[in-house]
């Protein structure tokens, strides 16, 4: 018994040993995390996209603009209050589909706001804050085209942005409904409306809300129209780096006070209120995202 008892105290050391050195780590991340930085620094680096309205894109007065954008000035708000930083400074810095991830994991950016889906395999790589929007994908047509359905789509010439999820579902989509299209490769919004403006494809493929946003900027926005067709789901939120609790944390506690205060509203209604109430889906995001203290 006395052996039994001896052994059982052997184990339990070493499991308190192998508790500390897996602790060592942890505290070191911690005390090399983003708040650290931004502590030392005095500022709080943003990435934006330039041309994904109305979530995030650059305004008339050349500032980043958009209901992202809006979303990120609150986590600001809740940084500089939580570090004691009232001349907090803000860097934003434009990404792009292909650049916004690496942006974010070789720390460029604290974090991305722009208009990015939340994905299992993105987690790999990068962490999400809660859900910020939820959309799915479509297609931006103009009215001449009469392009409207599923059985008008064959053949067809159609943008999509490169290293979106969009381009992956509409892939996924169309290979299940048995329907042949010419894709074009764009590397961003801007360049896929130009494209259908000038009539060099018949659909520009993205988030139904993006769509929205670029029809209602380009120079005749009753030339434009969406389709019947949708594709996907797409849950938005902000990417951060991977494993750094702390400064998650923070951007969650800024936007779950966001959602339970009830000041998501007008942010909504800034930049969608023309386009009618939040969805459903929308409504149920925000309340189950406005997690407690």
């Amino acid at each position: 018994m006395a052996r039994a008892r001896g052994i059982l105290r052997q184990v339990m050391v070493a499991a308190s040993l192998a508790t500390v050195l897996h602790a060592g780590p942890v505290f070191a991340q911690g005390a090399d995390g983003t708040l650290t930085k931004i502590k030392a620094s005095g500022t709080l680096t943003i990435g934006y996209r330039e041309s994904s309205p109305p979530f995030s894109f650059t305004g008339p007065d050349k500032r980043p603009a958009g209901y992202s954008i809006d979303l990120c000035l609150q986590v600001a708000t809740a940084v500089q209050k939580s570090l004691g930083l009232p001349d907090l400074k803000l860097s934003w810095v434009p990404v792009t589909p292909e650049t916004r991830i690496d942006a974010v994991k070789r720390g460029n950016v604290d974090i991305e706001c722009g208009s990015t889906t939340a994905s299992l395999s993105r987690q790999e790589q990068v962490d999400f804050s809660l859900m910020t929007f939820v959309d799915g994908g479509g297609l931006l047509v103009t009215k001449e085209s009469n392009l409207r359905g599923l059985a008008d789509l064959a053949g067809k010439r159609v943008a999509v942005a490169t290293g979106t999820t969009t381009e992956r579902a509409l892939a996924e989509f169309l290979k299940a409904e048995f329907i042949a299209v010419q894709t074009v490769p764009v590397k961003d919004h801007a360049e896929g409306l130009a494209a259908l403006q000038a009539g060099k494809v018949d659909a520009y493929a993205s988030d139904r809300g993006i769509l929205v946003g670029l029809a209602l900027t380009a120079p005749d926005p009753k030339r434009f129209g969406l389709s019947t067709i949708a594709f996907s789901y797409e849950p938005y939120a902000f990417m951060v780096r991977r494993n750094d609790a702390a400064f998650r944390l923070l951007v969650n506690r800024a936007l779950a006070e966001l959602y339970r205060s009830g000041r998501i509203a007008p942010i909504y209604d800034r930049w969608f209120g023309a386009f009618g109430k939040p969805s459903l889906a929308l409504q149920a995001m925000y309340q189950l995202n406005a997690l407690p203290e």
